[in-house]
């Protein structure tokens, strides 16, 4: 396969990395600023405070003067705030408007030799938001932050802060660490050509701040309308999934996986212990085997999913082991084991075990997970590639090398899919694992 400068114009294959780039405007979270590098986003225990805000810090020298063209407009900003935190939301708005003052309106993101786009090219739903409740209520709250934040500095007028504030609803990426969890908010010229897949065919993944998409499967040709990625996680009902991209995004996924709700998603668990078929609430007995549900089954299996959408919707920031084992408990013989929220239980359950260093009920709960992933996401997936990667590690800890071998040898062969060879994930974590199972296994 032939390049031409970082792009492929012929066949391309599975595993391909089609577009690599930096932010036009970029911001660490800032729950993440202690731990990280305002510039890189490189995790650093001896980072550089800024000695003007006080804010942000930097893993080197090197980082703050790379950052300094467009910190230095910020940096005294942020100094009159602190100690208070500005909303996240705000300061990449703040960092929008300060690279367009500095003419970063004119700079390019090309995805061909000769096509490319600029932030005005960017959608931005003008008309959505501005019908929207919920978006006009967070686009007027961002407004005063900003009038604060510039302080005698003028800024855009109300139609230009709401086109910059639709162009960054529309078109941001949450950028992502190693372990798939949001760092920080970025937007992405070039890749903001890629439309969205509920069934995608390229994938996106993060080295630091850089963006890179890569091919999930073979391509007959780098035709940019039809490679797809997902804007969104793919596991859950279609209904929902349709309702998230409608009200983030504005457009109804057609592709064949909205066509069709998979039975498992919403279903019931069979009244029969060894039918694993995935029944529905609204009937008397399963369609499969025959079994009848006892009288008030559909009353409790209501009850029992509110009950977990109640906890699940309060775990999003923290899992925690009891709530989750409560929930798990309660699913028993209700929930089918494929059920969206019984899966969503279960990875609570897994990340408040390895939070606590519980490694057999990590290891146990990755067993139940894997089949929801595989599921929902596929076997080619970065998150489905983590689990192997994770349930590895527990086994490496629990001394089983040689099941770890196996679970690092799957998660390997998804990840250098996913990510590539050269990732940082798969060159200087995935490799040394295997290698240190083969050592132990021997």
């Amino acid at each position: 396969m032939k390049l031409k400068n970082g792009y492929k114009y012929s066949l391309v294959d599975k595993a391909s990395t089609i577009i690599t780039a930096k932010p036009f405007a970029y911001v660490l979270k800032s729950s993440s600023r202690y731990e990280r590098c305002d510039h890189c986003f490189i995790s650093d225990t001896q980072l550089l405070k800024c000695s003007g805000c006080q804010y942000v810090y930097y893993c080197d020298r090197k980082c703050q003067k790379e950052s300094w063209s467009i910190h230095k407009q910020e940096c005294s900003n942020l100094k009159r705030i602190v100690p208070r935190v500005i909303p996240d939301a705000a300061r990449l708005m703040a960092k929008i408007i300060i690279k367009l003052n500095l003419g970063g309106g004119e700079e390019c993101g090309y995805y061909t030799e000769t096509k490319y786009r600029k932030f005005k090219d960017l959608m931005s739903h003008y008309s959505d938001i501005k019908n929207s409740e919920e978006k006009m209520e967070h686009f007027t709250s961002l407004c005063g932050v900003l009038l604060e934040f510039f302080g005698n500095t003028p800024i855009p007028n109300s139609a230009e802060l709401m086109g910059i504030y639709g162009r960054m609803c529309i078109n941001s990426f949450n950028i992502l660490n190693e372990d798939m969890n949001s760092i920080g908010v970025g937007i992405y010229l070039a890749p903001s050509i890629l439309d969205h897949s509920c069934e995608p065919n390229a994938t996106v993944i993060f080295e630091g701040t850089r963006i890179i998409i890569r091919t999930l499967q073979d391509l007959p040709s780098l035709d940019w309308s039809n490679i797809r990625i997902s804007y969104i996680d793919l596991l859950n009902t279609t209904k929902d999934r349709k309702a998230e991209l409608q009200s983030s995004y504005y457009f109804l996924c057609e592709c064949e996986k909205c066509k069709t709700e998979k039975p498992e998603a919403e279903a019931a668990a069979c009244p029969n212990v060894s039918c694993t078929y995935p029944c529905s609430v609204n009937d008397d007995k399963c369609t499969k085997c025959g079994a009848e549900y006892p009288v008030g089954f559909k009353e409790n299996f209501n009850e029992v999913t509110e009950f977990t959408k109640h906890h699940l919707q309060d775990m999003k920031i923290m899992a925690y082991l009891d709530v989750s084992k409560i929930c798990l408990k309660r699913q028993k013989g209700v929930l089918h084991s494929l059920n969206v929220k019984h899966v969503r239980t279960l990875e609570s359950a897994f990340d408040a075990a390895i939070n606590l260093s519980s490694w057999e009920e990590a290891e146990e709960y990755s067993k139940l997970l894997l089949p929801g992933y595989l599921l929902y996401y596929g076997y080619i997936h970065s998150l489905t590639g983590l689990l192997y990667l994770m349930r590895g590690k527990i086994q490496l800890y629990l001394n089983k090398p040689k099941q770890a071998f196996e679970m690092l040898r799957k998660a390997h062969d998804i990840l250098v899919i996913t990510h590539g060879e050269k990732h940082s994930l798969v060159k200087d974590t995935v490799k040394r694992l295997l290698y240190k199972a083969t050592l132990e296994a021997d």
